[in-house]
């Protein structure tokens, strides 16, 4: 990869990576990590063979949020850390420096949430978004107690139990219920390795306390124009949450924009179940218009009789009421064509809930 520092007027830089050729692939896609990460969390993702038919047509600039590089020093202390928004309005830099004309946005957790904010304050920059555990509202009472915990640990005591634990939570969720432990223990076991060894805790400190102090987006979305995917593992630690991002979009956006995957069984999707979203993001953007002629892996059209894995599509609009609620999404089970799941419940075991954009 090529790394560059791009100047942005509130970040001060961001270090950015650059992997393959901006100027002669097809299209460019924007990665923003989550907490207690950095770049380097996208690299087994990428690298998946599901991935292959999309990186031989895309180029790719990962974005550090500042201080959270490996082995990064102290970040100075008049240094004013900024907000979530704030960020989220300086990728834009890295835009312009780069002369990159538009993008498709990807982010996870944190990162997710820097990538809408991303979105909706520069329609016209940005072709679609993946939001991977994105949360719309605000800190609760316990996650901010929890958060501000945790940030005195880190600034305190540095790297600890406490700490990592909560950091295991917000990406893993309920990872004791997982389908394949041993995948994802290889996941935990690097995540923790990662945070002891090359995370620096005060820089990591600054990053949690600006993610705490987020402010609602969900009211904003329909300042967003691009088409947007989010995805959730059912047992992840912000699954509620971005189901009622889902509902406020769905009321705020034009409905067909908006599309939601819940794969059961994981918390992690990313990390425990990479197939099943480069599929769904291979779908996405060949619907975005980046991506023609390529045969799609384990998706077919809802009337295939071959393969029971279908994809199916949302056939009503929700009313303002039903949007505030957890969505409700469709589930493609073997024998149920497009049957119908209530809102608040989950999809069978083993299988993909989607509807795919028009």
């Amino acid at each position: 990869m090529e790394h560059r520092e791009i100047s942005a007027p509130r970040a001060g830089k961001f270090n950015v990576h650059i992997e393959g050729d901006l100027k002669h692939k097809h299209f460019i896609i924007l990665t923003v990590h989550d907490l207690g990460c950095n770049h380097t969390m996208w690299k087994s993702f990428l690298q998946h063979p599901s991935m292959a038919e999309i990186n031989k047509r895309a180029a790719y600039i990962h974005v550090d949020i500042p201080g959270q590089e490996d082995n990064a020093p102290d970040l100075p202390a008049d240094y004013n850390f900024p907000s979530m928004q704030s960020l989220g309005e300086d990728l834009v830099c890295i835009l312009d420096q780069l002369d990159i004309k538009q993008v498709v946005g990807i982010g996870e957790g944190a990162g997710a949430n820097i990538v809408a904010r991303f979105a909706m304050a520069q329609p016209t920059r940005v072709l679609g978004v993946c939001l991977i555990h994105c949360t719309g509202t605000t800190a609760g009472i316990m996650e901010g107690l929890k958060d501000k915990l945790i940030g005195w640990k880190l600034e305190h005591l540095g790297m600890n139990p406490t700490a990592e634990a909560y950091l295991m939570m917000h990406r893993f969720g309920s990872f004791e219920k997982a389908k394949d432990q041993e995948e994802l223990n290889k996941a935990i076991n690097s995540f923790q390795q990662s945070l002891r060894k090359n995370i620096n805790a005060q820089n990591l400190k600054r990053f949690v306390k600006s993610f705490m102090k987020r402010t609602n987006i969900a009211e904003q979305t329909g300042k967003m124009k691009c088409p947007v995917l989010l995805v959730t593992g059912a047992l992840a630690s912000f699954n509620h949450t971005v189901h009622t991002l889902a509902g406020f979009m769905l009321a705020k956006m034009e409905k067909n924009k908006v599309e939601i995957i819940e794969v059961e069984g994981v918390a992690n999707v990313l990390e425990e179940n990479p197939d099943r979203l480069a599929e769904a993001f291979l779908y996405f953007c060949q619907g975005l218009g980046v991506i023609g002629g390529v045969p799609m892996p384990r998706m077919t059209r809802a009337n295939s009789a071959e393969n029971p894995e279908i994809l199916t599509r949302r056939t009503r609009s929700l009313s303002m009421e039903e949007a505030d609620k957890p969505l409700g999404i469709y589930s493609s089970s073997p024998g149920r064509v497009g049957s119908p799941i209530k809102p608040g419940t989950s999809p069978g075991k083993g299988t993909l809930s989607t509807s795919p954009p028009s």
